[in-house]
C-alpha cells in the first residue's frame, strides 16, 4: 500500500477539519480527491505530508510511519502544489536543479534528472527564462517538473490545471498519464470532472471532512443510477414551466436556465415520451432535446448538495 490513513483527525479549536478519515491508495493507481472548498482536502493533503500535525490517527506511506523527520520517505514524494512555488530570480533551468538536489546530491545524476525533467514538460527552449517570462501554462509546466526531476514513487498534485489554456492543460494531463505509466502513484484534486473522468482509476469525494463515498467512475455513477437527465431546449418563453412539468410522473426536479430546461427523473422508459406529449398539448415549441446518464458531476451534486464548478 503506498498511502495508508486510519481514523485521521485535526481540528482547529473547535472546529473539526478532518473527521476520522480513513483512506488508502494503491500503487499505480492514478487516485481522485474531490471535494467542495472547505471539506478538508489541502488539510488531509498537509497531514499525509507531516507538514501539519494532526489530533488523531495514523499515516503510512510505503508501508512505513511517516513524520515530519521521514526524510527517506520524502525523497520519495513529489509535490504540485495549486499555488505555483517557484524562485522569481532562478532560470527554469536552475529552479528545477535546485529543487532536485534537495534530493539528489550527485551532480551528475541529478544534471541527468534535471534534463529528463525539462524534456518530460517540454520547456527545452525556455531553459534560460525567468519564471516572470512564462506564461501561464508554461508556469504551471515548471511547477511540474520542480515536483517530479527527482523521479518520486508517490506524486501528489492539488489542482495543477488551474487557469492555464487548452492546449497546455491537454499537455499536462497527458504528462500525468505519462508518469503513471513509467511507474508513479498518483493523488490528484481537480475541480474539472471531466479530467478526473479521464485520470482516475479510483475516485474518492469528500465533505466536512470524511470521505463520503468511494469507486471508480463507474462506480460511482451507479449510486445515483435509477435517475436520468433530459435537457430540453424551448424555443419560446413558457410562464410557469417548471411548476407544471414537475407534477408530470416520474419527474423529480426541473431548472431553467434561459430556454434550457434541465430535467431529473425517475429513469424509466416513457420519460421522453411524457414529456413530449406535454410540450404537443401545450402548443409549446421545442428545439434539440436529449437523455443522458448521470455525470461524475451529477454524483457530486447528488452526494453533496454543491456543484463543484461553483466552489473554483
Amino acid at each position: 500500500m503506498v498511502v495508508k490513513v486510519e481514523g485521521l483527525v485535526k481540528r482547529y479549536g473547535d472546529f473539526t477539519a478532518v473527521d476520522r478519515l480513513d483512506l488508502q491508495i494503491s500503487e499505480g493507481e492514478i487516485f481522485g480527491l474531490l471535494g467542495p472548498n472547505g471539506s478538508g482536502k489541502t488539510t488531509t493533503i498537509n497531514c499525509i505530508l507531516s507538514i501539519l500535525k494532526f489530533d488523531k490517527g495514523t499515516v503510512q506511506i510505503f508501508d512505513r510511519h511517516m513524520s515530519s523527520t521521514a526524510y527517506e520517505i520524502k525523497q520519495d514524494i513529489g509535490i504540485v502544489m495549486q499555488d505555483v512555488a517557484v524562485f522569481d530570480e532562478l532560470t527554469v533551468y536552475e529552479n528545477i536543479n535546485y529543487f532536485c538536489g534537495l534530493y539528489v546530491t550527485d551532480k551528475a545524476k541529478r544534471k541527468e534528472l534535471v534534463q529528463e525533467a525539462i524534456d518530460f514538460t517540454g520547456l527545452d527552449n525556455f531553459t534560460k527564462f525567468l519564471p516572470k517570462k512564462l506564461s501561464g501554462g508554461l508556469l504551471r509546466r515548471l511547477n511540474i517538473a520542480c515536483g517530479i526531476a527527482h523521479k518520486p514513487k508517490l506524486i501528489i498534485m492539488d489542482e495543477p490545471t488551474v487557469a492555464v489554456d487548452p492546449q497546455s492543460r491537454n499537455n499536462i494531463l497527458e504528462g500525468i498519464q505519462k508518469l503513471n505509466a513509467r511507474g508513479a502513484t498518483i493523488l490528484y484534486t481537480s475541480h474539472y470532472m471531466e479530467e478526473i473522468e479521464q485520470l482516475c482509476t479510483n475516485i474518492a469525494i469528500m465533505d466536512k471532512g470524511r470521505i463520503i463515498a468511494q469507486g471508480n467512475k463507474e462506480e460511482l455513477k451507479a449510486m445515483i443510477g435509477k435517475t436520468e437527465k433530459i435537457t430540453i431546449e424551448l424555443l419560446e418563453d413558457v410562464d410557469g414551466i417548471e411548476r407544471d412539468i414537475v407534477n408530470i410522473q416520474n419527474v423529480e426536479a426541473v431548472k431553467l436556465n434561459g430556454r434550457i430546461l434541465s430535467i431529473k427523473s425517475i429513469k424509466g422508459k416513457h420519460n421522453l415520451v411524457k414529456l413530449l406529449h406535454f410540450f404537443e398539448e401545450n402548443n409549446i415549441l421545442v428545439g434539440n432535446i436529449y437523455s443522458e446518464e448521470p455525470t461524475l458531476n451529477d454524483v457530486f451534486l447528488e452526494i453533496t448538495g454543491k456543484e463543484l464548478r461553483d466552489n473554483v
